[in-house]
């Protein structure tokens, strides 16, 4: 367990550091000034100066942050570990002085970011090990699949209008599936024919199911590799935001939710099945949950709540609508309200981790 939680600590690091060099790099190219980046929490271990930016690593190995001048709408003033830093919001490199797009591209670049990490870890994923693609193995008799037609060698192209690349997404989409008719085209020959199946409800799994095996192995070449890496990072995107509205709609609860403990837990199943193939099988599974991780955090910090980047994104945008900022006070409190909500949500999530562990 000590090594699994070590190597969640490098891959969260890795992605929050991601996350806010992209902040950090677009807002210096918007003459922004970056007075701190910092990865993990806690007292300074290391430190350095550059372009005026204060660069450390300190001794809790969890999150980080990039802080821009003037970039909290409450905050007058910041104390340092060894000076006062003054931040003065009229000052023409602080973060509220910049023009409202160069806000707006600063703000985004972080989720932006963390979903190039994702899509380079999907580039080397497929050229390392190949994809699977959707063509069908096997047709279960009596299922909906055969009643509509669909044959072995059969490769599925669409399911209710959304492009399939991979087995994975026919899984997932299968797996929620509430047993509504899906149209669904594939391509037999070379000639694609359009189908409607209808899921038919299993009641030992309590699920419905299309009645369909797919998958076949492909090797990708360098092409290959570029063009599954981005199918790779479009299905996980897609995915999870199929899941959030599930969420919301009662087709997954709160058990399917994983904070910190939860992944922690994940990443050590994942390392002891991956070290028997060696050490290389290990690193391509971590890297594929770094992928996965880091689309989701893209996702998440996305949404256009309070606190979060995608909050940020919308006052940006009424500013750029109505050609002057939101008030810098009415800002900060509703920052301020999204991060206890935050924060209480965290708590949730953890404490549901853990009595997961004495179920």
């Amino acid at each position: 367990m000590i090594v699994s939680i070590i190597i969640f600590l490098i891959i969260f690091s890795l992605i929050v550091v991601s996350h806010e060099f992209g902040h950090y790099i677009v807002g210096k190219k918007n003459g922004i000034h970056a007075v701190e980046f910092f990865v993990g929490l806690g007292p300074k271990i290391i430190k350095w100066t550059r372009d005026d930016t204060e660069f450390s690593i300190k001794l809790l190995p969890f999150g980080g942050a990039c802080v821009f001048e003037g970039m909290d709408p409450l905050e007058a003033k910041e104390e340092g570990d060894e000076e006062k830093k003054v931040i003065d919001p009229e000052n023409d490199r602080s973060f509220n002085h910049a023009p409202v797009w160069g806000r707006f591209a600063t703000a985004l670049a972080g989720p932006l970011f963390n979903i190039v990490l994702a899509y380079i870890c999907g580039v080397i994923l497929a050229a390392s090990t190949g994809v699977v693609i959707p063509q069908i193995q096997k047709v279960l008799p009596d299922s909906g699949a055969e009643e509509a037609g669909i044959r072995v060698g059969d490769v599925i192209k669409s399911i209710n209008g959304h492009s399939i690349h991979l087995s994975t997404e026919v899984s997932f989409t299968s797996f929620y599936s509430l047993g509504d008719p899906m149209d669904i085209v594939i391509e037999r020959n070379g000639e694609e024919i359009s189908t409607v199946v209808t899921p038919k409800y299993d009641e030992q799994d309590q699920r419905y199911y299309i009645g369909i095996t797919n998958g076949k192995y492909l090797e990708c070449g360098a092409l290959d590799s570029f063009k599954y890496g981005f199918y790779n990072v479009e299905y996980i995107l897609r995915a999870t935001l199929d899941s959030l509205k599930m969420l919301f709609t009662g087709q997954v609860g709160k058990d399917d939710l994983a904070g910190p403990v939860g992944i922690v837990k994940i990443v050590d199943e994942t390392y002891d099945t991956a070290k028997a193939y060696g050490a290389l099988e290990v690193v391509l599974s971590m890297l594929n949950l770094v992928m996965l991780l880091s689309a989701n955090l893209a996702v998440m910090n996305l949404l256009p709540l309070p606190a979060l980047d995608g909050g940020r994104l919308v006052f940006l945008l009424v500013e750029a609508i109505r050609g002057k900022p939101v008030p810098p006070e009415k800002e900060g409190y509703v920052h301020l309200a999204g991060m206890a909500l935050l924060f209480a949500l965290v708590i949730f999530v953890f404490v549901n981790d853990i009595t997961k562990f004495f179920r």
